[in-house]
């Protein structure tokens, strides 16, 4: 396939793109809670790294699997700095 010619994205593969942009997301949103502005830097840089580290990875499971266990230190991230748990739009803890 010519360099020129772009490789879509299938749907499932969208949902899952869309999935690891919001724990991204998320985490930023968790760090942005922390006071000292070291730890701060040093978290947002560690998240950063870690999501370039793994961005090659191809197979759904794989992916899955390590959003799961990202999804897991947000939480643990949200509790340690008094954010609590995700909310849906409601007010109600988003389990």
């Amino acid at each position: 396939m010519p360099p020129s010619v772009k490789k879509f994205m299938t749907l499932r593969q969208f949902m899952v793109r869309s999935q690891v942009l919001g724990l991204y997301r998320e985490a930023l949103r968790t760090i942005r809670l922390i006071d000292n502005q070291s730890e701060r830097d040093y978290l947002k840089k560690w998240v950063r790294d870690d999501f370039e580290a793994n961005r090659h990875h191809t197979a759904e499971t794989t992916i899955r699997m390590m959003l799961t266990q990202g999804k897991s230190q947000v939480k643990e991230l949200q509790l340690a700095v008094g954010g609590g748990t995700s909310r849906g739009r409601d007010g109600s803890a988003g389990f």
